[in-house]
């Protein structure tokens, strides 16, 4: 059987959804089979549901990766600094989108 690595990107990334940002594309990977709220080609808005967090893919544990690169050309992307609200979460903090939505 081959690894799930062998089998490229789209395997280990699971059921995602990639946003384009104006060239910054972001990668929501792990989402739940099935969930997947959003159309090929539709419009994202901060606050939208794309997805439920789950364990599709390379993913033992439910979780969203969160990934930004400059090229859906996975092996030669380079990353993109990503922040939420102008800062970068520590690890195992919650980013709630709720909650910051009636921040503002």
């Amino acid at each position: 059987m081959a690894s799930a690595a062998s089998a490229g990107w789209v395997a280990l990334a699971g059921n995602h959804v990639v946003v384009d940002s104006g060239g910054v594309l972001v990668a929501l990977c792990h989402l739940q089979q099935g969930s997947v709220q959003v159309t090929r080609g539709g419009r994202v808005g901060a606050g939208d549901t794309v997805g439920r967090c789950g364990n599709s893919g390379n993913s033992t544990e439910p979780h969203v990766h969160v990934q930004a690169v400059d090229s859906l050309d996975m092996a030669r992307a380079a990353a993109v600094r990503l922040t939420f609200d102008g800062s970068l979460p520590a690890n195992g903090e919650i980013v709630d989108a709720d909650r910051t939505r009636r921040a503002r």
